[in-house]
Parts: C-alpha cells; sequence; structure tokens
C-alpha cells in the first residue's frame, strides 16, 4: 500500500453537505462515514484537522438588515455547534478528537492556540477548529487556509457539494467545465466562484496547495491523502 502523500491536512467541511438528507440540521450518520475514513488515515499516520461551514444551520448574509457583526456572530457560534456534533460522532467511532476555538468558550471547547493544536495532531487527534477566525467579515475559508499555514499543512482539502472548481455554477449553466487544475491567478481573473477572494489571495501570496472535491463520497478524503487526481488541484 502507498504511503499518504500528506502528512498533514486541514480538512474543510461543507455545513450543507453535512445536512444531506436529513431531517434535522445534521445527517449523522453520514458524518460517522466520514469519521470512519478519517479513523483509516488516522490509522496511517495522517494528522487531520477540521473547520466546518455552518450553512446548514445560518450564514451571515441570512440576516438582512441586522447589524452584520451580530449576524457574522450568529455564524460563527453555529460552526461552534457543527464542531461539537463532529466531535462527539468522532469519539464514538474510536477517534479522539478536541474542538478548539478562536473565542474562548471554555464551558464548552479549548482556547485555540497553534502551539497547542500541533501539540495535539502529534499525539494522534483530530483538532476541530470552531467560531472561524473569531472576527466579522471573514468566512471559513479564510479561516481554514490562515489555519493550515499555522499549523503547517501539507494540503488543504475542501469537501464540498459538488466535485470540484467549474467556470461556472454547473447546476445553472450545463456547458460549465470541471477543472482539473487551476491557479489562484485565474481563479482571481476568471472571478470564479472556487474560494473567497480574501482566502484565495492568502493562498497565493503564502504557496498554498487546495484540492477541492466532492464530499457525496467521504471515501475521497482518503484518495486524495494518498495522492489520487480527484476533483480540482488549486496552486500558485
Amino acid at each position: 500500500m502507498s504511503e499518504a502523500k500528506y502528512k498533514r491536512v486541514l480538512l474543510k467541511l461543507s455545513g450543507e453537505a453535512l445536512a444531506a438528507n436529513a431531517d434535522g440540521i445534521l445527517n449523522f450518520d453520514f458524518i460517522s462515514e466520514i469519521s470512519e475514513v478519517l479513523k483509516k488515515c488516522v490509522a496511517e499516520g495522517v494528522e487531520i484537522g477540521v473547520i466546518v461551514g455552518a450553512g446548514n444551520i445560518w450564514r451571515g448574509r441570512q440576516g438582512g438588515k441586522m447589524d452584520r457583526v451580530r449576524a457574522d456572530s450568529m455564524g460563527m457560534l453555529a460552526t461552534v455547534i457543527n464542531s461539537l456534533a463532529l466531535q462527539d460522532t468522532f469519539i464514538q467511532n474510536g477517534l479522539d478528537a478536541v474542538v478548539m476555538t478562536s473565542v474562548d468558550m471554555n464551558a464548552f471547547a479549548e482556547p485555540y492556540t497553534a502551539r497547542g493544536a500541533v501539540a495535539a495532531l502529534k499525539a494522534g487527534k483530530i483538532v476541530i477548529f470552531g467560531g472561524g477566525l473569531g472576527s466579522p467579515y471573514f468566512s471559513t475559508d479564510t479561516a481554514a487556509v490562515l489555519r493550515a499555514a499555522e499549523i503547517e499543512a501539507d494540503a488543504v482539502l475542501m469537501a464540498k457539494n459538488i466535485d470540484g472548481i467549474y467556470s461556472a455554477d454547473p447546476a445553472k449553466d450545463p456547458t460549465a467545465v470541471k477543472y482539473d487544475e487551476i491557479t489562484y491567478k485565474e481563479i482571481l481573473r476568471d472571478e470564479l466562484k472556487a474560494l473567497d477572494l480574501t482566502a484565495t489571495t492568502f493562498c497565493m501570496d503564502n504557496d498554498i496547495k487546495v484540492y477541492a472535491f466532492g464530499l457525496k463520497d467521504p471515501m475521497n478524503i482518503y484518495r486524495v491523502i494518498k495522492g489520487e487526481k480527484l476533483g480540482t488541484e488549486i496552486h500558485k
């Protein structure tokens, strides 16, 4: 069996993807499938950090006339709800998992520090980063790539509702073309909705490698970590 291509990764999970076909906000059977894949990765020595979005609960733009800071604060809290749900399911499935938050929530999670996160990863724990960056106006895409830089991850794995990056929304445009690979400059030039603008420029400036792929089959996480060509590779 080939060795894992990436020894430390930051996995970004879509909140909406975790709610697929669920009666409520989360599909726990699906999360259990993900945890089994992560267990397989950890058994092969891969260190995994996780950030989850909150589209299944709340997005700041849903706030309408709400104050933007307050609406984004609700979104950050929603990511903590998802993070705790992931932690519980991971632990039930035999993984050691810790939630670290960007703002103090000591009754529910540990405070985030890069040093503490790296120590936990080296100890074989899944580290789940909750609360985004702890600041409004920044998406979980930006939080994911910043945390990846801080923990010195080999790659950011963007597990999405669709199977990669397209030239247009494939749900709306049947002529949309899927990219096997693309540069950050091309994303910015063509104004593609791959990552938000802040995350894209950060990755370009810091030479961070990102893979965007579909989460419909959780085994895709393992396949990408092993080096299989799936989805879209985004690079400098």
